[in-house]
Formats: C-alpha cells, sequence, structure tokens
C-alpha cells in the first residue's frame, strides 16, 4: 500500500479506525472522512506517531447531502488518482429520524451517501493505475427479504432492525449494480460482512438499553480488529486484485442470501437512489 491513496468514511472509531491505523501502517496515504474532525486529527497523529504518511483529514457529515458534495470536492482538488475508496461508516437508530435532506437517516446515512461518494469520485478512481471500491455491508441483510420499496422511509412503519437490514442490502445491490456498470474500466467493487463487532455503532442512541447493550454483549462479539480484517484484506491484497462484484466474510467470498443478488431490485434502487440524491452516475 506504500504511496497508495485510500479514502475512509467512518475511521474515527471501530472497525474503521483499526483499519485506518494497519493501512497507515502499511503505507497508505489516507484521507480520513470525519464528522468529528478534531478526532480525525488525533487519528491522524496518531497514525504518524506510528510512522505512516501524513494522513488529510476532510470534514463530512453523511446525514447531509451537500456535505458529501464538499468533501469530494475537497478530494477531487488536488487532481491526484484515488486507489482505494472505502465505503466504511455507519449507523443504527432505536427510532425515526431524518437527515439533513428529509430521508430517513438510516438509509440515507449507510446507502445514499455512499453511492453519492462514490459517484462524485469516480473521476479520481478511474485515474489511478487499478482502484477498489470496498462497502462495509453485513449479515444484518438477512433482517429483511426485499428493499421494500413501498415504503422506502419508513413512514407507515419504522422498524429499527428492519430499516438497518434494508440499508445494508442497498450496500449489496449497489456493489452489485456499480460492478457491472463499471466492468473493463480497472476498477474492482466488492463488499463485506464484518462480523458481530463490538464497536461505537448505536452509541448515538439514548436510553439504558443503548448503553448496556454492548456490555452484555461483548463477550459474543468479535474486537474492531478481528473485524477490520476483511476490509484490509479487500483494500490490500493481490488475491482478489481482480475480484469484483462479490460478498466476502472472514476474507472469502461466499454466496449471500437470494435477494442481495436480485439485478431487478438492484436497478430499481439505482434509480431510485439517484432521483432522491439528484445525482446520476456517468455512462
Amino acid at each position: 500500500m506504500q504511496g497508495k491513496r485510500v479514502a475512509i468514511t467512518g475511521p474515527t472509531a471501530g472497525i474503521g479506525r483499526e483499519t485506518a491505523l494497519e493501512l497507515g501502517r502499511r503505507g497508505a496515504q489516507l484521507v480520513l472522512l470525519c464528522r468529528n474532525v478534531a478526532k480525525g486529527e488525533a487519528l491522524a497523529g496518531e497514525i504518524a506517531e506510528r510512522g505512516g504518511s501524513p494522513a488529510e483529514v476532510v470534514h463530512m457529515d453523511m446525514a447531509s447531502l451537500a456535505s458529501v458534495r464538499e468533501a469530494a470536492r475537497a478530494i477531487l482538488a488536488s487532481g491526484e488518482p484515488l486507489d482505494v475508496l472505502l465505503n466504511n461508516a455507519g449507523l443504527i437508530n432505536t427510532e425515526r429520524r431524518e437527515s439533513q435532506d428529509g430521508y430517513e437517516e438510516t438509509l440515507a446515512v449507510n446507502h445514499f451517501a455512499p453511492f453519492l461518494l462514490t459517484g462524485l469520485l469516480l473521476p479520481a478512481l478511474q485515474r489511478a493505475e487499478a482502484a477498489r471500491i470496498v462497502n462495509v455491508a453485513s449479515d444484518a441483510h438477512q433482517f429483511v427479504r426485499s428493499m421494500g420499496f413501498e415504503d422506502m422511509q419508513a413512514q407507515e412503519n419504522y422498524r429499527t432492525f428492519r430499516e438497518y437490514g434494508r440499508s445494508k442490502l442497498a450496500n449489496m445491490l449497489f456493489t452489485l449494480s456499480l460492478a457491472r456498470r463499471l466492468e473493463g474500466q480497472g476498477i474492482t467493487v466488492n463488499c463485506l460482512h464484518p462480523g458481530a463487532v463490538s464497536t461505537s455503532l448505536g452509541g448515538q442512541n439514548p436510553g439504558v438499553l443503548s448503553r448496556l447493550l454492548p456490555v452484555l454483549l461483548k463477550p459474543f462479539f468479535r474486537s474492531p480488529e478481528q473485524g477490520a480484517q476483511t476490509s484490509i484484506y479487500l483494500c490490500c491484497d493481490e488475491a482478489v486484485a481482480d475480484v469484483t462484484g462479490r460478498y466476502f466474510v472472514r476474507c472469502k467470498a461466499v454466496k449471500p442470501r437470494p435477494w442481495a443478488l436480485d439485478e431487478g431490485a438492484a436497478e430499481r434502487l439505482w434509480e431510485y437512489t439517484q432521483d432522491c440524491v439528484d445525482f446520476v452516475y456517468p455512462q
């Protein structure tokens, strides 16, 4: 990874942090996309202290499409190629909330934001000799059996795990569609399940339950270090240099549930998302 430029969303905690530290150790030039710039700068300092290259910190609030656009402009401004884009950030809400653009926040942050960011950064990825897009999805796609297009914004009925599972299914369908669209362009697109990992995911929710769950479940979780291994593998390993459109668990390609391979649903989701984020991918 020496000298390769890598952009990571959600790098300041959990899996993202461990991935950033390891990629920095391997010599990558990191672009840390953070909602909390102070935390990003602290991480950049830690990477430098460990002998890594200086990391660039870019502010990005994934609940705001305008912020995603501004972050993409900052990354593109240098004119440098982007070798890897790791769409790592995510959230889970215990109650329905809306993003700054008025969309259901789980879907907005977990799917709309990476869809838009990836599309905007395609020119930089296309300038790289061989680029990789890595999307952190989840086996939570098993919580649902479809995207539920009849109520995409969960206005009629909100269920925490259904909305989270639907957003992760969206990550997988996005991977399927994008891999097909980029075929032959020297850019691979893969997604992964990091495992049940003890991280800060969901920590923004109020209430005693959200604070107790990580404590109660910690003995059953993998550590963030373990959870980061598949992300690191897909970002770095030569064994997957030419692999695209696949779903990985514990560094192995596996077959997901059938509804995560539904090309019709993937196309419908693609069109719906383009309309919502007001961005059409270049042909």
